[in-house]
Order: C-alpha cells, then sequence, then structure tokens
C-alpha cells in the first residue's frame, strides 16, 4: 500500500505519502516541488521521516514536516 495526499504550501506542491513496512509500521515519505520550477533543482524527496502505527498519522506527520521545511527554509 502507498498512499497520497497532495496539496499546496507556499508555492510548493506537497506531495505526503506513507507505505506500510513488513512489521505492519507506516513510513511517513514526502515529496516537494516549487510551483514555479520545472527542473529538478526545485524538487526535493524525503524518505522515512519517521515511522508511526498509522497511516494516517504518517501522512500527517509528512504534511507537518513539509510545513516547517517550507517556512524554515522559503
Amino acid at each position: 500500500m502507498h498512499n497520497k495526499l497532495i496539496q499546496h504550501y507556499n508555492g510548493y506542491a506537497v506531495q505526503a505519502s506513507a507505505h506500510r513496512l513488513p512489521d505492519g509500521s507506516f513510513s511517513s515519505n514526502l515529496l516537494l516541488e516549487r510551483s514555479d520550477s520545472a527542473r529538478a533543482e526545485g524538487r526535493y524527496q524525503f524518505y522515512s521521516l519517521d515511522y508511526f502505527p498509522s497511516e494516517e498519522q504518517a501522512l500527517q506527520h509528512s504534511a507537518c514536516w513539509a510545513r516547517d521545511w517550507v517556512d524554515t527554509r522559503g
């Protein structure tokens, strides 16, 4: 299972995702893409930001982590 949540935040497309691990937990992942950049340099991928017992928690963590990253990096 690999579910995704796509939102837009301060000039970035935020694609939070989670996938189930063999132990039943979920890894939180993230893809950020600058809206004004068509090149790879405006694309950032983060894998296994943290691990959670539920898919919903993993997706929420990825989305929150994205907002913090955008706010501090710009």
